[in-house]
């Protein structure tokens, strides 16, 4: 009872935490952080949609590794540790993927082209869609565990090419943060920066413990229904 109390006073500590995390760096890139020349305004989307892109790998990173755990020891807590992964890695491509578009929209003219980064992340955002909608939709059996699981492995192996594809086949997508890219010039830049990593890493740990903590939750609440039901109770419909 006592380690459920800290637990709980954990959780709500970090939530708290990186609630503030946020609030300050909103406050840092609105109020603080010089506009930039080319882009104005819109170029600020940059201090979330770069810190968005490391949190989708953080999630599908989450799914890859409960993923092997499953299939090498299958566990609740393995496939729990997954899906909270891949829920993570779906909301968080999304946000990719509309920064991004928005971003497009003032740099390119348009929101939208078939450019090497843009069209592998939009690969992997689908991985998980697909996956989340394999487990909500096929059941929970182990069968679908583990094609769940196969899935999540998949979807960590496009990372890798996500990373590298401006490198290896050009196209449009800027590389600001490096210094081929230009850098960020201005102090209050790289703050804002750093402090969007900052909040959306600790927005990724709470996100993952707290899908996690739900989908253990329901595995048990599960299991009782089963047992009451072999014991010919069924709670859905006691009296």
């Amino acid at each position: 009872m006592e380690s459920q109390k800290l637990r709980d006073a954990a959780f709500y500590g970090l939530t708290a935490v990186t609630a503030l995390c946020f609030v300050g760096t909103i406050f840092q890139v609105f109020l603080h952080t010089p506009v930039e020349a080319r882009m104005g305004i819109v170029q600020k989307i940059f201090y979330f949609h770069v810190p968005s892109a490391y949190t989708l790998y953080i999630g599908a990173t989450a799914c890859f590794l409960g993923s092997v755990g499953y299939l090498v020891r299958p566990r609740d807590s393995f496939d729990a540790f997954a899906k909270a992964g891949a829920e993570m890695s779906v909301l968080f491509g999304v946000i990719v993927l509309a920064t991004g578009m928005l971003w497009a929209a003032k740099a390119w003219g348009t929101a939208w082209t078939w450019d090497p980064r843009l069209t592998t992340a939009l690969l992997s955002t689908l991985v998980y869609v697909a996956y989340v909608i394999l487990r909500v939709f096929a059941g929970d059996g182990p069968g679908e565990r583990k094609f769940g699981a196969a899935l999540g492995i998949l979807g960590a192996a496009n990372l890798p090419i996500i990373h590298f594809s401006v490198q290896k086949w050009s196209g449009q997508h800027p590389t600001v943060i490096t210094a081929k890219g230009g850098g960020l010039q201005h102090a209050d830049m790289k703050l804002s920066l750093a402090l969007g990593f900052l909040s959306f890493t600790l927005f990724a740990i709470l996100l993952l413990w707290a899908r996690t903590r739900l989908e253990l939750a329901n595995a048990r609440l599960a299991r009782v229904e089963e047992d009451a039901i072999d014991l010919g109770l069924d709670p859905r419909y006691e009296a």
